[in-house]
């Protein structure tokens, strides 16, 4: 009995010894916790997109299909040897398959019944070009009309605009973002009478990119502007700090 007692006594303060130390534990981690401070760092920077996408399409209709293949084909080489007139290299244009769809009007019976009469064949296809000689592009763009002075019936979509070193613009401007974020960290320090310590944790917010100048919205999953040439691209970054 005395040999259970006493081991009974043992386990109760070994319990008891374990409890005061997961209790110690939380107060320290929790105190850990308290001493943390965090704050959000901000870069932006302007630039200028360095290569441009353009697109447009071409389209006939004829009543009988290869008739209209022909003059699709014709059309297509009216609008290369344009292009070439203009400087754009062949590697830059890029045509598209042919699209084919047939095509309905609606005529009406002597009673006056609605029935459906078949108005032609309609060819399309899409040419995109695609440079780093921005300027350039965009002043072809502007003369489309001399194609459509010609008999092309084309249509130009309004032009892209990206930039091949984005990458680099990214790690650059988190760099900024984390600079920022530090000073913010020790600004309040100071303020709050205490020492910076190291840091503990990061995030990177979403990265975006506007049209410069402009009052367009940033969206929660990140924006892409690709309507603008001049563009400001901005990414948060989030840090935790400790505080001594």
């Amino acid at each position: 009995m005395k040999s259970n007692n006493f081991i009974s006594v043992i386990v109760i303060s070994v319990s008891f010894i374990i409890s005061i130390l997961i209790i110690s534990n939380a107060i320290i981690n929790r105190n850990s916790s308290e001493n943390i401070i965090s704050v959000t760092g901000l870069a932006e920077r302007d630039f200028e997109s360095d290569l441009i996408v353009w697109k447009s399409q071409f389209t006939v209709k004829k009543m009988d299909l290869v008739n209209a293949y022909a003059d699709l084909k014709k059309q297509s080489e009216m609008i290369n040897n344009f292009l070439a007139v203009k400087g754009i290299e062949t590697k830059s244009m890029t045509f598209s398959a042919v699209e084919i769809s047939k095509e309905y009007s609606t005529s009406y019976n002597e009673k006056g019944n609605a029935f459906s009469v078949f108005d032609g064949y309609r060819l399309t296809q899409q040419i995109s070009i695609t440079s780093k000689d921005v300027e350039k592009i965009e002043k072809v763009s502007r003369e489309i009309t001399e194609l459509i002075n010609s008999g092309i019936e084309i249509t130009s979509l309004s032009p892209q605009y990206y930039y091949t070193k984005l990458s680099n613009l990214k790690i650059e401007m988190l760099a900024e973002a984390s600079k920022d974020a530090l000073l913010r960290a020790q600004t309040m320090a100071q303020n709050g009478d205490a020492k910076l310590g190291k840091m503990v944790g990061s995030t990177m917010g979403v990265f975006q990119i506007v049209a410069q100048n402009s009052s367009e919205d940033y969206s929660w999953g990140g924006s892409f502007n690709t309507s603008s040439k001049n563009k400001t691209a901005s990414v948060t970054v989030k840090v935790q700090y400790k505080v001594e």
